[in-house]
Order: C-alpha cells, then structure tokens, then sequence
C-alpha cells in the first residue's frame, strides 16, 4: 500500500505544479485531473488494504465530479478562446469588464 500512497502523491504534486506554475488554461485543466486521478488512486489503495467498499464509492464519485467538471471547464475554455483569441491565463482578468 506504501508504494501506491507514493505514487499516488507524486502524481498529486506534478498536478499540482501544474497548477500553479502554467498559465494555459488547457494545461492547468489536465493538472487538475491528474490531483483527481492521484486522490482516486489512494482512495483505492487504501480501500483495497483495509477491505473497505466506502474507497470505491469515493472513487465514483470523484470521477462523476471530474466528468461534470471536464464538461463545464471545456465549455468555459471554448468560450474565453472564442471571445479572447488565446488561452493565456494572464488575459484572463480582462473577463471583469
């Protein structure tokens, strides 16, 4: 279980350097599912170790919110693409106006 715990952290930091460090908006939605699939992998790991069906339930409702959360974000990115010419997260705080 320790191994999957590491990867699975390893995992959520790369998301999360993801995050923080890029400025398209594209890449920053791939960091954010890589720290969903990360927490999905030690929800699994964890639930697999002690025996647990409450793990796996986690772990579908992580992936109906990444689903629901991947459709409103494509939608949004599409929008500012439309209406800015780029995905540039720096452009983004002209959206106030």
């Amino acid at each position: 279980m320790n191994n999957y715990l590491i990867v699975a952290g390893i995992i959520f930091c790369i998301g999360a350097l993801g995050v923080l460090m890029r400025k398209n908006l594209i890449i920053v939605f791939m960091s954010l599912e890589l720290m969903f699939n990360a927490a999905n992998l030690g929800f699994v790991a964890v639930s697999n170790r002690l025996n647990l069906i409450s793990g796996d339930i986690f772990v579908i409702f992580v992936m109906v919110v990444a689903a629901a959360e991947a459709a409103v974000a494509l939608g949004i990115i599409v929008a500012f693409y439309r209406e800015k010419g780029t995905v540039d997260m720096d452009k983004a705080n002209e959206l106030k106006n």
